[in-house]
């Protein structure tokens, strides 16, 4: 598939045509065998045997009798030189022995085996033209491996520039997982077969004629018409008519009735494959329907087709998608960087005038050209661009007026005169291409790609306007032209060079497909075609057969047909290869489309980090403008509310003043320059006092000075207003109140709540902060201020941005600045919200006549938003409480008790209508209208206090404030006006009839009520942009070749009805036409003849589809697009025009659903990637993002640990976890599952056989679940969910064989096979892989649970306005019984089945049934006939939005989850394996199963940890101490939860820097560097507190004697630790020491405190540190050898490094860390230099 040729240079090793990696010595090439034209030679006979095998059978020969001659020369020249290859190289290099014997090589094997069935071919023709074997002969399957040689052609084109190695472990791993995506897929397929045998048995019950005795003696003459399934038993399924009864048909042949059903195992798993592929699915349910119980084939079916057709199906893509993702890393090389769009190579330079920047390029001037300047400026200037495009467009909407009329007029009539329209619009543009060439000449034209497009189509359409030529295929050329105007919108243009840019990958995908393609139709082609019919004939038949099943258009017809002229030992294997053939292409072939597509839609690794930081600074820039709205405000004058200060002494609060008022006192002008520092400079020429802004002020005494602020100049009135809202500040200040504090610094304080106006505030001070670590950084992204006192500063200044670091990377400044940018945003904007508040009095009053503050207002607001509260998080301390229910508890708190009420309401009423039918109308039944007044009265409440609480449009909160407002408002005043008028006739398309259409959008309010679903809506239309790119190219695609199909095939493709007449005038009279009866194959017998009916002779077009004008072209071309009704096509125009016009609708086809529907499922992923977030993440971000979800759903295992203990217990236990005994169980249950393999039927003997065995079965999984309650005891056993599951079913089997030998009926069958097939699903349990998929499938149902519930309502909402609009339509192709609009519930039905895309367009027609073929009526329930613009647009968008977006978020949500679930294992950041081990570590620990454990044994765990989070006590201390009073500070010491402990290790274990995203990165850094610093402390602290109780203990040793004797403990680990300063101590008090080391030297001393020792299971000793726990440290004693050397201690402290420069003055200036203790820290001081001295002594010593 990777196609790309590794060009060999001179002097480099040739790679041999066997073996692409296999290169000669020097020597070698004097062998003939391997020069390079002698390989070229046998690839060019490789092709000659390709076309030879294509020509090869029966049917060609008999058209071209030449041929049989021509390929048996080919074939025996090219047999000679293979076969002389063949001996040359076994000559050369030994047949088995040698350097690299022949038949050792995988290659060579391949090309003797080839050679093997060239000979046998060759014979094998010559037996057939001496007439030795019969033409039509079996014997040419022994050709059919011969097409493969194609793949000697191939192989030299497959030189991957990477180790064998890698290409291996890449197809292993690849192979690895399509291998388990099948196996889950045969578990889905064998689950549905197994139900399906035991739901249905044989469906062999028809309506027969009452005459009829027995099934042998039926003839078509004596089934219904049409032939009709029925039910034996009269209380379900169909009942015949009058004159039919029911007969069982019986010991019929395959042959006769059809292979598919549901007899036993394998027909099932056929059908259920064939049902899948959603080809013909709905039959088989309408069979099931009519002869059993209707709710089982409806139940069964639907969750097959959401199952299988959608989800696990979708894996696939999913599978090859993250494969391929991971080849493409690997070949990047190979398919070359992608490139730019760029117009010439000559470098471009930036040029600057007055008006504006521009891009020039240098050597513009330069042209070849012999024109004149003046007609550069023509070509350069956009209005000629303009004007060639307005010709393009001109000449496409002119060929396209092109019309065709069937009234016997020839048909060039039609297109005369457009035949001189084109004339002149190919001169025109004959003439830009002349006018470009004289312009840039020959050189400079030639070198632009876009201009050999367009001299190609100026010599096409110039051979196209050529009498002879016009109306032929060089049409192409002309329609081809409307491709130029892509370049008129850059937006496309750059979309499709994105896609079909880097054209290697893309082609050599088409290329791939097309081999295979020919490959696939050669080997059919030999299979089949000695059994004479039309399929597989000649090699085009077999290629149409093969694209065909490849579009999974009617290919089970294409597989019954072939396994009907086969005989029934082979027809299995028929299916099987067919089967296999369509996996493949439909599974694999197209989603590598996907991926490719996908891939081109992929940005690079270092484009996205630049991409994270482009998007966070357009997040960040939040709007600062007020909504039009509200700004409408400020058109009116200000008019605030005044109040009068008498007295304001200092003893009381000022009120907070109001600045908007204030402000037109405090500056008059709003200038920079007179802003800048208004207010210290006018308070420091007024009074000196009044340098710190935020002192407190002396209290202005208003009442006496006002008249003096009056007087006095202006300085003085501005300083005294002032200084009042300074003082009014400060008092806020100091009482703690939260709001926002101007800034100093700013321009001003008065400036809108004081945010940060420039970057000075931001400035960094590394003299001020020492060199701090980024992780010690405060976290400032929000400068609200903290209700303490911690903000003011000795200096009384705000410290509000503490952001520093002396290794701070640009955008870790960047986040912060953007977070100031953002608040900075959010306050102007809502400072303008407080001025307009404060200044206009109807501001925020709803319908200005609610007053703002009112009670009534206030009592609205409190039923609007009234809303349950769960109360998961504790109020006082913030953390989240321990809830039951928590699901339950949110999902109660998602909305307000009102929108409760009103969804409520909603789904009522919207149930009320699905009773409505054309018959049962609203208008006539007052139960119906009961819940229309409901409705009416609850949405009117609602609107009522909604409006009153928040404003109807004019307030910030308005109701009316977004697109779901306008829709709910629309809904209501659709309802009311309903209500109100309530239409007793109602005319088809009348406005009436719309009304009560638009009445059916009732059911979308729910998406308005509910967030998620306006989310999931919101998000679609957010990529709507894409979606409306890749739609445009669509339709460009389907105009081209509407444009084309209408010139070439327009009034040509209509034909007599009568098949034997083919010309016009003899068109005329009667003729009986046969009559359609059944699919089985039955003749009429003796004297019998066809059902058949006198039909008139009509000449008209096809049915479906015409050509005849552009928009019915379009409408085909559309709904071929869907792969459906496209054979139709392709068979009318080889009937009509002949074979090779069938090409055109092939190449449609490929280009249109291959690459053009891929394209929306591409779109549609990467958007929806998009949205969620992950499109932007790089591979370590997307897999840290993988690992946290992944964390989530793991939990502990509840597996009991093993009972040491208890003898018995524990032998049992040992079985239970023994493998052997693990598969014994996982092959009884497949065992049991084989007996549901027939149907369980009470009158069949076989049955109570199956019974007795399936309770044999539960009798050993009955001891299994007992020997596990013995093993576990039942409180373990009943822990896990997979246990409780199999108790469940075990006890409900053993209830059931009570029950069956009791009463033995037709339930107790039912329940039994019920028991096995709940049993079935324990196998997923026992397999890994099972277990992963399944958990994908599981969680994607979960996350698109609103998804599938929107998916519903457009479904719901699409059903009512269908009963409206076809209620009444009369059956026709595809409407009927059982398919039908005739009341709401068969219109989900009918909607349902259009998803799948079965038969939706034939659905479409009957319904654009118009008279004079139906009866119209005055009403719209009393006629017949359809709507014709109705039903076009109708179908039309219900299929694009279902079934090209809806549907493909489906595959998202997969593919999102399977990377998530299914990652492997060297991918991941933890694999399954480590999270594995930690789960059995935590188990080991947590004894009572409860999922929590005391925080204090964390260091268990973290010492049993083995794997990739192994933490080794002795060479990672600090690191272990640190995970621990990690852990310790969650809860404040309190108990830790499994998630707490392994997402704790989960940061640990990946390079934080590369896997988190910036917030999360700063946020980690900071937390860490916290965590050091307190476990420093906590060190330092242990190890002083131990020193105090020392001097206590030995008054009569000094001080420094005692500390002298505990430090020769550990005399040798302290050089390095003392040139670290303060940090010894931590490393003292962690050394690890041996009991049987020999005695040391010096005498025993008193060592430090140090931690319990701890024994493990196995009994290992551990000593280490216990953050966790100092209170337990005890002085313990030990020997100690001198000599002793632990040399780790130095890269231990790295960790401290950073801030070892600081801790000393922390840890000593702080005199809280040693109470009542300073003068002994001075002693410390001073013997700590003197021990420098003396262990480096010792230490030369």
């Amino acid at each position: 598939m990777m196609l790309g040729r590794k060009q060999s240079l001179k002097g480099e090793p040739v790679l041999a045509d066997y073996g692409p990696d296999e290169a000669f010595n020097e020597s070698a090439d004097i062998e003939w065998v391997n020069k390079r034209w002698v390989r070229r030679l046998m690839r060019g006979c490789a092709l000659l045997s390709l076309a030879s095998v294509s020509c090869n059978t029966p049917k060609t020969f008999e058209k071209f009798e030449f041929m049989q001659t021509t390929t048996f020369s080919v074939d025996s020249v090219v047999t000679v030189l293979f076969t002389s290859e063949m001996i040359a190289k076994m000559h050369i290099r030994g047949i088995l022995k040698g350097d690299r014997p022949y038949l050792q090589d995988h290659w060579c094997q391949f090309d003797a085996s080839m050679v093997f069935f060239l000979w046998i071919s060759v014979i094998l023709q010559i037996f057939e033209m001496l007439s030795i074997v019969p033409r039509f002969s079996y014997l040419s399957i022994l050709r059919a491996p011969r097409p493969l040689i194609m793949i000697r052609f191939l192989r030299v084109f497959l030189k991957f520039s990477m180790p064998k190695s890698r290409i291996n472990q890449i197809f292993k791993r690849s192979s690895q997982q399509i291998y388990n995506v099948t196996l889950f897929f045969l578990f889905f397929m064998s689950l549905y077969g197994l139900l399906g045998v035991q739901f249905f048995g044989e469906l062999k019950n028809h309506c027969v004629t009452v005459n009829t005795s027995k099934p042998e003696d039926i003839t078509i003459n004596s089934l219904a018409i049409p032939d009709t399934y029925c039910s034996l038993d009269p209380s379900s399924g169909y009942q015949c008519p009058e004159g039919m009864k029911c007969m069982k048909l019986e010991r019929l042949s395959r042959y006769i009735i059809g292979f598919n059903g549901f007899d036993e195992f394998v027909t099932s798993f056929f059908t259920v494959y064939q049902a899948a592929s959603q080809e013909g699915w709905v039959f088989i349910m309408y069979r099931a329907i009519d002869s059993l119980p209707g709710w089982r084939a409806v139940l069964y079916f639907s969750t097959m087709i959401f199952f299988l057709a959608w989800l696990v199906k979708n894996v696939f893509i999913a599978v090859i998608t993250e494969t391929f993702n991971e080849i493409r890393v690997q070949f990047q090389q190979m398919w070359g960087v992608r490139g730019h769009i760029q117009n010439s190579s000559a470098s471009q330079i930036l040029i600057g005038d007055d008006s504006g920047w521009k891009l020039v390029t240098l050597d513009e001037n330069k042209h070849g050209g012999l024109a004149p300047e003046f007609c550069h400026k023509i070509l350069r200037s956009p209005h000629f661009r303009l004007l060639v495009m307005c010709v393009i467009l001109a000449n496409g909407i002119v060929t396209a007026t092109m019309r065709f009329r069937h009234d016997e007029r020839p048909r060039q009539v039609f297109y005369e005169k457009y035949y001189y329209i084109e004339l002149g619009f190919t001169a025109l543009l004959n003439l830009e291409t002349i006018f470009k060439i004289w312009c840039l000449g020959w050189r400079g034209y030639w070198k632009h790609s876009i201009h050999k497009f367009e001299l190609l189509l100026a010599i096409g359409t110039t051979i196209h306007v050529i009498p002879g030529f016009y109306m032929t295929g060089f049409t192409y050329f002309q329609v081809l032209r409307v491709v130029r105007l892509i370049k008129a919108s850059p937006l496309l243009e750059d979309f499709v060079y994105k896609i079909f840019g880097p054209g290697k990958k893309l082609g050599s995908l088409i290329i791939f497909t097309m081999c295979l393609l020919i490959i696939s139709s050669s080997i059919s082609m030999q299979l089949f075609c000695f059994l004479d019919f039309t399929k597989f004939e000649t090699f085009a038949e077999a290629f149409m057969s093969m694209f065909q099943i490849l579009t999974q258009e009617a290919w089970v017809e294409v597989m019954d047909e072939t396994m009907l002229r086969t005989r029934s030992v082979l027809a299995p294997l028929v299916a099987v290869y067919f089967i296999l053939y369509h996996l493949f292409v439909t599974l694999i072939v197209l989603s590598l489309f996907v991926a490719v597509i996908l891939d081109n839609l992929e940005l690079d690794e270092d484009i996205k980090k630049l991409k994270q930081l482009k998007y966070r600074e357009q997040s960040a820039e939040i709007k600062e403008t007020l909504p039009f709205r509200l700004r409408i405000f400020e058109k009116f004058p200000d008019s605030p509310l005044m109040v009068t200060l008498h007295k304001v002494p200092s003893d009381f609060n000022l009120p907070k003043v109001r600045e908007s008022f204030m402000r037109q006192f405090v500056y008059e002008t709003e200038d920079d320059e007179n802003s800048k520092g208004a207010i210290q400079k006018i308070s420091e020429e007024v009074d000196d006092d009044s340098k710190i802004v935020y002192r407190k002020q002396k209290s202005l005494k208003v009442l006496s000075t006002l008249p003096k602020v009056r007087v006095v100049n202006l300085e003085l009135k501005k300083t005294a207003v002032a200084h009042f809202i300074n003082d009014s500040n400060n008092q806020r200040l100091m009482l703690g109140d939260s709001s926002m504090i101007p800034v100093p610094g700013s321009k001003g304080p008065l400036k809108p709540q004081g945010t940060i106006n420039s970057m000075k505030q931001l400035r960094i001070d590394h003299k001020k902060f020492g060199s701090r670590s980024i992780r010690r950084s405060v976290r400032s992204g929000s400068i609200k201020l903290k209700q303490t006192y911690e903000h003011l500063m000795e200096n009384g200044d705000i410290g509000v941005n503490r952001v520093t670091s002396n290794r701070a990377r640009p955008h870790d400044l960047d986040i912060k600045l953007l977070q100031a940018k953002r608040q900075q945003a959010e306050m102007r904007r809502n400072q303008r919200e407080e001025d307009l508040r404060e200044n206009h009095p109807f501001f925020d009053t709803p319908l200005f006549a609610v007053p703002r503050e009112s009670r009534f207002r206030k009592f609205c607001q409190l039923i609007v938003y009234a809303r349950y509260d769960a109360r998961l998080k504790d109020p006082l301390t913030g953390k989240e409480r321990k809830v039951q229910y928590k699901t339950l508890h949110n999902f109660l708190g998602l909305v307000t008790y009102l929108d409760w009420v009103m969804i409520a309401m909603t789904t009522l009423s919207s149930l009320s209508m699905m009773f409505e039918t054309p018959s049962y109308r609203v208008m006539e039944n007052v139960t119906l209208q009961i819940a229309e007044y409901c409705f009416v009265i609850f949405m009117s409440i609602e609107l009522a206090l909604k409006i009153l609480a928040d404003g109807l449009f004019f307030t910030p909160k308005a109701y009316v404030k977004d697109v779901a407002a306008l829709l709910d408002v629309f809904i209501y005043l659709v309802s009311l006006t309903f209500l109100c008028w309530m239409p007793k006739s109602v005319p088809p398309k009348s406005g009436a009839q719309l009304l009560i259409i638009l009445r059916c959008l009732r059911p979308l309010r729910i998406f308005t009520l509910v967030p998620h679903m306006s989310k999931v809506v919101y998000e679609l239309c957010r990529g709507f942009k894409e979606i409306l790119l890749v739609s445009t190219l669509l339709i460009l695609l389907m105009f081209i070749f509407a444009s084309y199909g209408v010139q070439l095939y327009g009034g040509r493709l209509a034909r007599c009805n009568d098949p034997n007449i083919t010309r016009r005038e003899d068109c005329v009279g009667v003729f009986w036409r046969r009559v359609f009866v059944t699919k089985m194959k039955v003749l009429p017998g003796e004297n019998e003849s066809y059902p058949a009916i006198l039909v008139p002779r009509v000449w008209a077009n096809p049915r479906r589809f015409n050509f005849d004008n552009i928009g019915d072209a379009m409408l085909a071309l559309f709904e071929v697009l869907s792969f459906k009704g496209w054979l139709d096509v392709r068979d009318v125009l080889i009937k009509s025009l002949g074979p090779v016009h069938a090409i055109y609708i092939h190449i449609y086809i490929f280009l249109g659903c291959m690459i053009g529907l891929t394209l929306f499922v591409g779109v549609v992923i990467a958007n929806y990637s998009e949205n969620k977030g992950t499109a932007l993440l790089t591979v370590d971000q997307r897999r840290w993002c993988d690992l946290k979800k992944r964390l989530k759903i793991a939990q502990p295992l509840h597996l009991p640990p093993r009972p040491d203990g208890k003898k018995f217990r524990a032998f049992i236990y040992d079985i239970t976890q023994n493998i052997k005994f693990k598969r014994c169980v996982a092959v009884m249950v497949l065992i049991n599952s084989a007996l549901l393999a027939v149907t369980w039927n009470k009158e069949e003997a076989h049955t109570d056989i199956l019974a007795t065995v399936s309770m044999i079965c539960t009798l050993v999984f009955m001891v299994e679940v007992v020997m596990k309650n013995i093993a576990f005891t039942p409180r373990g056993y009943l822990q896990s969910r997979r246990n409780r599951y199999d108790l469940f079913v075990t006890v409900t089997g053993v209830i059931w064989m009570f029950f069956h030998i009791m009463f033995k009926n037709d339930l107790t069958y039912f329940v039994g096979f019920m028991v096995v097939i709940l049993r079935f699903f324990t196998i997923t349990g026992k397999h890994a892989t099972l277990k992963m998929l399944m958990l994908t499938v599981g969680v994607s149902v979960c996350k698109s649970f609103f998804i599938i519930f929107g998916m519903f309502l457009l479904v719901f909402f699409y059903a009512l306005a269908g009963t409206i609009l076809f209620g009444t339509v009369k059956y026709g192709e595809g409407i009927g019984r059982r398919a039908n609009f005739e009341s709401p519930v068969t219109g989900v039905a009918m909607l349902f089945r259009i998803v799948t895309g079965e038969d939706w367009n034939k659905i479409m027609h009957d319904c654009m049934i118009q008279p004079p073929y139906c009866t119209p009526a005055a009403n719209y329930w009393e006629t017949d006939c359809g709507n014709f613009t109705g039903s076009l647009i109708y179908f039309c968008t219900f299929y694009v939005i279902i079934t090209y977006i809806v549907l493909n978020l489906l595959v998202a949500i997969i593919m999102e989850n399977f990377s998530l679930f299914y990652s492997n294992e060297e991918d991941a950041l933890l694999s399954y394996a480590d999270i594995r081990n930690f789960q059995n570590t935590w188990n080991i620990v947590d004894i009572h199963q409860r999922g929590v454990i005391p925080v204090r044994r964390v260091k268990f765990i973290l010492r049993l940890l083995k794997g990739r989070l192994e933490v080794d006590p002795q060479k990672d201390r600090l690191l272990f101490k640190h995970m621990c009073y990690e852990l310790e500070r969650l809860h404040n010491g309190e108990d830790v939860t499994f998630h707490d402990v392994i997402n704790m290790l989960s940061y640990r274990s990946v390079d934080i820097r590369k896997a988190l995203q910036l917030e999360e990165l700063l946020a980690r850094e900071e937390f860490e560097y916290i965590i050091e610093e307190e476990v420093a402390k906590q060190t330092i602290r242990t190890w002083l507190e131990g020193c105090l109780k020392k001097i206590r203990h030995k008054q009569q040793n000094s001080l420094i004697a005692g500390l002298q004797a505990t430090n020769e403990t550990t005399a040798v680990s302290e050089p390095v630790e003392e040139k670290k300063n303060v940090q010894s101590p931590e490393q003292e008090n962690e050394t690890e020491v041996k009991e049987n080391e020999p005695t040391a030297r010096k005498p025993k001393l008193v060592s430090l405190p140090r931690s319990d020792s701890i024994g493990s299971s196995s009994g290992r000793k551990y000593l280490a540190p216990t953050l966790s726990d100092p209170e337990k440290e005890r002085i313990i004693t030990k020997k100690k050898n001198n000599r002793h050397q632990p040399v780790v201690v130095n890269k231990n402290l790295s960790h401290l490094n950073e801030s070892e420069n600081r801790l000393p003055r922390e840890v000593f200036n702080n005199k809280t860390t040693v109470p009542k203790a300073s003068s002994a820290v001075h002693e410390v001081r001073d013997w700590w230099n003197e021990q420098l001295a003396y262990v480096s002594s010792s230490d030369e010593d």
